[in-house]
């Protein structure tokens, strides 16, 4: 699916130039003029990023910003302002927007800051795609394997694992060939990242959610 740049300014003349000088360096582009336009035609917002304008009518900027998050975390925002607003400008980048420029905004840097937005989507859902899969593979472990994974990742030995459990070495070494097999793992440090990835290992409490 190709990206697609979503331009939201109320100023019609500067959203119509800035969407033709991004299709005319061949970026794919859709303009609106609020966020309450936006978020009513929410499309399948995978690959893009947003160029919006902190100041808008209804909806501000930073209130679509914070909507966004629960509704297309994917998505990038590259803030642009008329107005110098330190405080706005913190809050946004505090939010995670990627970047913020004042309007206006010369050509490279702005087709530098929808470059780096792009990518990040791009980056973004190749992540979320290789936590899907683990988390795919994670379901396919039986309970008695899960509870080995808990303890593997936790750095309990063989035998602190059967001891834990009540069973012999030699069955907790048949469940962690197979935790580790299912879960793609060649090796310890992986099978930690895989949890840590997942967000299962609290550091805090050495334990296993989930």
């Amino acid at each position: 699916m190709e990206p697609v740049v979503h331009i939201i300014d109320d100023d019609q003349s500067f959203r119509t130039a800035v969407g033709r000088l991004l299709s005319a360096s061949g970026f794919r582009v859709a303009l609106y003029e609020s966020a309450d336009q936006f978020l009513a035609q929410l499309p399948d917002c995978e690959h893009g990023c947003v160029l919006l304008d902190l100041d808008l009518p209804g909806l501000s900027g930073l209130e679509l910003q914070s909507r966004l998050a629960a509704k297309a975390p994917l998505l990038p925002i590259v803030f642009l302002t008329g107005q110098g607003n330190v405080r706005a400008s913190v809050q946004a980048m505090k939010a995670g927007a990627e970047d913020f420029l004042e309007k206006p905004t010369p050509r490279e840097a702005l087709l530098e800051a929808v470059d780096r937005a792009l990518r990040r989507c791009e980056t973004r859902r190749l992540e979320r795609d290789r936590i899907h899969a683990l988390r795919a593979r994670l379901a396919e472990l039986t309970p008695r394997e899960f509870e080995v994974f808990g303890l593997i990742v936790r750095g309990r030995l063989n035998k602190q694992i059967a001891h834990a459990l009540g069973t012999s070495e030699r069955t907790v070494k048949a469940h962690r060939h197979n935790v580790m097999e299912k879960l793609g793992a060649r090796s310890l440090a992986e099978t930690v990242s895989i949890a840590e990835r997942l967000g299962l290992v609290d550091p805090a409490t050495d334990t296993l959610s989930g």
